[in-house]
């Protein structure tokens, strides 16, 4: 199994904070965001490498970081050549990037770089090994106001995916997914032909519903907190809790 880390948005909302580190680089409890990250990776006995994916700006930034890296996984850095807000490819484009360029023929974990939480990434893979389907993670919501901002899935007894919807007015249901997957090696051609048929390539979530009408998606419910450091009152939430 391959991961990859989605490091390639530019982090707007976070300026000046970002305007020139990337957000996974910013620290909390005195490392990186992406330290915290990559030692529950690391736990992942399949993972033999990791793709942090990024863009041209912030590039020799995640390149200093991986030469300072002392852990024992690999760990790729992939200039995705995007320079601005503006021309980025998108999430899911950024995904395919790494598979074709990187000729990845495996089962992939994709995260995303700026999310800290608090279970195990094992207790994910093990869940996968279970149903042996895509399999996406799902928590608990209590606040309207944050289920609008985020996907909210519907979940049948059995596990399976049977909605999904990315920041809803009117949620179905208080089982919100953040930006952690796993997906098999079969389905790494479904996410090219869910670009070739134009659909968005931004936020990651968005290729859920389309691949939940192509085949059977599980969802991992997991329990303790998750943060989604997107703007500096978030940011600071997060120092203070930590």
């Amino acid at each position: 199994m391959k991961c990859i880390i989605l490091a390639a948005g530019y982090a707007t909302r976070l300026y000046p904070l970002t305007k020139y580190k990337a957000k996974p680089l910013l620290e909390v409890a005195g490392k990186p965001i992406l330290n915290h990250i990559i030692e529950k990776v690391e736990k992942v006995t399949e993972i033999d490498e990791v793709f942090i994916v990024t863009n041209e700006k912030f590039t020799p930034s995640f390149e200093e970081w991986a030469k300072e890296y002392s852990g024992e996984i690999r760990i790729t850095v992939i200039n995705d050549h995007t320079t601005t807000n503006d021309n980025r490819l998108g999430a899911i484009a950024d995904i395919e990037y790494v598979i074709k360029q990187q000729k990845v023929d495996e089962d992939i974990m994709v995260l995303a770089g700026d999310n800290l939480f608090e279970f195990e990434l094992v207790d994910f893979v093990d869940f996968y090994h279970r149903v042996q389907a895509d399999s996406i993670t799902t928590h608990e919501l209590n606040d309207i106001e944050e289920m609008k901002r985020t996907g909210i899935v519907e979940v049948n007894e059995g596990g399976v995916v049977t909605s999904f919807e990315e920041k809803p007015e009117a949620p179905k249901s208080n089982l919100a997914v953040p930006p952690f997957y796993i997906y098999q090696q079969e389905t790494l051609t479904l996410i090219s032909e869910y670009l070739q048929e134009g659909n968005n390539p931004d936020a990651p979530g968005y290729f859920i519903p389309w691949l939940i009408q192509q085949k059977q998606v599980y969802a991992f419910p997991f329990e303790g907190l998750r943060y989604d450091i997107g703007t500096i009152e978030s940011y600071q939430k997060v120092q203070d809790l930590f």
